[in-house]
């Protein structure tokens, strides 16, 4: 029997693929970046702008300097993976604290306006003695 004919037949036996895609994490385990449509569009698109921008700049620069052209080849690779890990690890916190003030902002429109904060409905109950009060409610 074939391997694909032996998988299909676990396929069919109910047997299912241990293999999770990419943001399919638990929803108790608590937000993703990679669940995130945003973020995950906008570090990818920075690692490679970071990749880019190290490779670019090393390369100019030990051309400029006058460096052989092997060793600028892998000054700029290096770069590049340098600017690529390095625009990677700042676009994931930037984006980390952005998804808590997201969820914040969330929470605090699902508890609807605090009346304290709002002058015209918190002026009434200051300056009201307290058997104005009691006769008003």
């Amino acid at each position: 029997m074939s391997k694909k004919a032996e998988k299909g037949a676990n396929q069919a036996d109910g047997k299912k693929d241990k293999k999770k895609g990419k943001g399919s994490g638990d929803a108790a385990a608590g937000p993703s970046l990679a669940a995130h449509p945003r973020a995950s569009y906008q570090v990818r698109r920075a690692k490679g702008w970071g990749g880019i921008a190290g490779f670019a700049l090393a390369g100019y620069f030990s051309y400029k300097a006058g460096v052989p052209y092997f060793d600028l080849g892998m000054r700029a690779l290096i770069a590049g993976i340098v600017g690529y890990m390095l625009a990677w690890a700042c676009a994931v916190t930037v984006w980390r604290h952005l998804l808590v003030a997201e969820l914040k902002t969330a929470v605090e429109r699902a508890s609807g306006p605090d009346p304290d904060l709002i002058p015209a409905r918190a002026e009434p109950a200051r300056n009201a003695s307290p058997e104005q009060a009691a006769a008003g409610s």
